[in-house]
C-alpha cells in the first residue's frame, strides 16, 4: 500500500471529517436541490406547451424541435466562460446570477408570440442558465472527497425526479387553472410562474451558499482543517497527475472520451424527456394536463431509489464501472421497448419501460461525473468540466431533432421508429464505460 493511500485512508477514517462532511452535506446539498429542481424544470416544461403554442401562436413541429433543442447551442458557447468566472467571483454571487437571469426569460415564454420568439428565447434561456449544472458539479468536488462524491452527486441528481414528480402535476395543474383566466391561456400562467420561481431560488442561493470550507461559520476549526487537509491531498494529487490549466484540459483526451459518454447519455435523457408529456398522452388516449402530469411522475418517483442507492453502492472504481456499463444497456433496452410498446398499444408495458428508462439514465449520470473529477482541479477542471457538459449536453439538441428525422423520414405513424433511433447511443456508451478499466488514474488509490 503506497503512502498517499495509507495517509488518505486515515484522514477519510477520522470522525471529525466525518462530521465536517455531515454538516456540509445538510446545509449544502437543499439548497443545490432546489436550484436544479427549477432548472429543470425550466427546461422541460416546454413539453407541456407543444400542442397549445402550435394551436395558439403557430409553432410546428419543426420549429418546436429546433427550439426545444437549441437551448443547448446557447448553453454549449457560454459554458466554459461561465464555469471560469463562477471560479473567479464563487459559486455564492455566480449561481445566484444564474438562476435568475434564466427565471426572467422563462417566464418571458408567456408571451411568446410566433416561432421566432419562440426559437429565440429557447436560445436565451441556454445563455443564461449555462454554467449551472457544471458549476455545482465542480463546486461539489472542491466540498466533498472522492469516497463520498458520487454520492454527493446522486443526492444532487434526485433534483431530476423531484422536479418532473412536483413539476409535472404542477405544470398541468397551472395550465388547467390558466385556461380559466379571462385573457390568458394556460400555458402562458405555467411559464410565468415556474420562471418567476428561479427567480426565488437564485436569491434564496446567495444567502445559503459558501465559498468553500474555509468560509463556512458552520463548521468547528477541527472541521475545517479536516476537511481542507484531505481536499488537498486529492488537489495535489490531480495536479501532479492530471492536466493542468485550462488548455491542457481542454486537449486531454480522458475529457474528450467523457465527452462522448457524456453526449450519449443526454441523447436519452432528453430523447426521453422532451416528448415524455406527448408520449404517455399517445399511450393512455388522454389530454395534456394533470391526469398526464400525475402519471408522469410515477417513472420519476421510482428514480429517486435508484438513483440514491446506485450512487451510494458505487464507492470503488470496479463498481462504479460495473454500474456504468449495465445502467447505460438497461437504458437503451429500455427505450427500446417503449418503442416496442407504443407501436403495439400496450400503455402498461409501456410505462413499466419508460420507468426503468428513467431509473436507469438517472442513476448512471452521477457515475459518469466521479470519473473527470477524480483528475481535474482547478483551472482545469473548470474547464475540463465545463467542455464535458457543454458538448455532452448537444446530445439534447441533437436528440429532438433526430427523433423528428427519423419519424419523418420513416413515415412512423405512432412515432416509435424516432424511439429506436434514440436508443442506439446508450449501448455506444456502455461500451465506453466498461473500457475504463485500462485508464490509470492515481487519484483511484485514494478510492481503492
Amino acid at each position: 500500500m503506497s503512502e498517499t493511500t495509507a495517509t488518505s485512508k486515515e484522514l477519510l477514517a477520522r470522525p471529525v471529517l466525518k462530521s465536517a462532511i455531515s454538516k456540509a452535506a445538510r446545509r449544502l446539498m437543499p439548497m443545490l436541490v432546489i436550484l436544479y429542481v427549477v432548472s429543470f424544470l425550466d427546461r422541460t416544461n416546454v413539453g407541456f406547451a407543444e400542442a397549445a403554442l402550435g394551436a395558439d401562436k403557430g409553432v410546428s413541429a419543426a420549429a418546436f424541435a429546433l427550439g426545444a433543442g437549441i437551448f443547448f447551442i446557447g448553453y454549449a458557447i457560454f459554458e466554459i466562460p461561465s464555469n471560469l468566472l463562477l471560479k473567479k467571483v464563487g459559486a455564492k454571487i455566480w449561481l445566484a446570477r444564474i438562476a435568475i437571469t434564466w427565471g426572467i426569460v422563462s417566464a418571458c415564454f408567456a408571451f411568446v408570440q410566433g416561432e421566432t420568439s419562440f426559437v429565440i428565447l429557447r436560445f436565451l434561456l441556454g445563455v443564461t442558465e449555462a454554467g449551472l449544472f457544471p458549476g455545482v458539479i465542480m463546486y461539489l468536488a472542491e466540498w466533498f472527497p472522492n469516497k463520498v462524491r458520487v454520492q454527493m452527486f446522486a443526492i444532487f441528481y434526485l433534483a431530476q425526479p423531484f422536479s418532473q414528480m412536483i413539476g409535472n402535476p404542477l405544470s398541468g395543474w397551472l395550465i388547467n387553472i390558466g385556461d380559466q383566466v379571462p385573457g390568458l391561456r394556460g400555458w402562458q400562467v405555467m411559464f410565468f410562474v415556474e420562471g418567476m420561481l428561479a427567480v426565488l431560488a437564485g436569491i434564496a442561493a446567495f444567502f445559503f451558499l459558501i465559498n468553500g470550507p474555509e468560509k463556512a461559520k458552520f463548521l468547528s476549526r477541527e472541521e475545517k482543517y479536516a476537511l481542507k487537509e484531505v481536499m488537498a491531498l486529492e488537489d495535489n494529487i490531480k495536479d501532479e497527475h492530471g492536466p493542468r490549466g485550462i488548455l491542457a484540459a481542454m486537449r486531454n483526451g480522458r475529457v474528450w472520451y467523457f465527452t462522448v459518454i457524456y453526449f450519449c447519455l443526454q441523447i436519452a435523457v432528453y430523447g426521453v424527456t422532451f416528448f415524455l408529456p406527448q408520449q404517455v398522452s399517445s399511450l393512455t388516449g388522454q389530454k395534456v394536463g394533470l391526469a398526464v402530469g400525475l402519471l408522469i411522475a410515477v417513472p420519476w418517483f421510482f428514480g429517486i431509489f435508484a438513483c440514491y442507492f446506485i450512487g451510494k453502492a458505487a464507492n470503488t472504481v470496479a463498481k462504479r464501472r460495473k454500474f456504468g456499463t449495465i445502467l447505460f444497456i438497461s437504458t437503451g433496452l429500455c427505450i427500446f421497448g417503449s418503442a416496442w410498446a407504443g407501436t403495439n398499444h400496450q400503455p402498461v408495458l409501456g410505462m413499466i419501460f419508460i420507468t426503468l428508462a428513467v431509473c436507469s439514465f438517472l442513476a448512471v449520470g452521477p457515475v459518469v461525473w466521479s470519473y473527470p473529477t477524480a483528475f481535474l482541479a482547478g483551472s482545469a477542471a473548470a474547464a475540463g468540466i465545463g467542455l464535458i457538459n457543454s458538448l455532452g449536453n448537444l446530445g439534447g439538441f441533437v436528440a429532438p431533432i433526430l427523433r423528428t428525422a427519423v419519424n419523418e423520414a420513416t413515415q412512423s405513424p405512432t412515432g416509435s421508429m424516432g424511439v429506436y433511433a434514440l436508443g442506439v447511443l446508450p449501448f455506444v456508451a456502455a461500451a465506453m464505460m466498461f473500457a475504463t478499466r485500462r485508464f490509470k488514474n492515481k487519484a483511484d488509490d485514494l478510492l481503492d
